[in-house]
């Protein structure tokens, strides 16, 4: 197990990808997450307007 937490002598390299590679997955996964409540609430507001 050490040796594969080690990655060889890679550790630091390889541990770190992964960490900034899941660090940015989960802020563009909130990003659009907030810009998709934002559209449908424009889109809701747009479609309420073309009804009246």
């Amino acid at each position: 197990m050490t040796e594969f937490l080690s990655m060889g002598g890679y550790a630091g390299y390889v541990w770190s990808s992964y960490t900034i590679t899941f660090g940015i997955m989960t802020l563009l996964y909130v990003h659009t997450k907030r810009k998709e409540g934002k559209y449908l609430r424009w889109l809701r507001r747009h479609l309420a307007s073309l009804e009246k």
